[in-house]
């Protein structure tokens, strides 16, 4: 899936996310925390559950919803932070290249 930005997905991020909206903040907990436990160690995954993170962070934002808006940036932060403190050289390049 290509997103605004140009930006052509290769996980199922953004459905899982999507589905988990429909089940509140405990699903999308769970499915933060399934997701970031298998995948923090593979740069181009983290980056794009950060990506995805963030759009969801921004989306929740604009529909007024205070909650889900507040879960995902927490969720975000913390993706984020990970990902600022365990990548290194061109990993994390690519990593804050793909958010900016």
């Amino acid at each position: 899936m290509r997103l605004e930005n140009g930006y052509e997905t290769f996980t199922t991020f953004l459905v899982d996310f999507s589905i988990a909206d429909k089940f509140g903040v405990n699903a999308v907990n769970d499915t933060y925390n399934r997701a970031f436990n298998e995948w923090k160690h593979d740069y181009k995954y983290l980056t794009e559950l950060a990506l995805i993170l963030n759009m969801k962070v921004w989306y929740w934002y604009n529909k007024g919803n205070d909650v889900m808006y507040k879960t995902y940036l927490n969720l975000w932060d913390k993706c984020y932070e990970y990902g600022c403190n365990n990548l290194k050289g061109a990993e994390l390049s690519y990593y804050l290249n793909v958010l900016d």
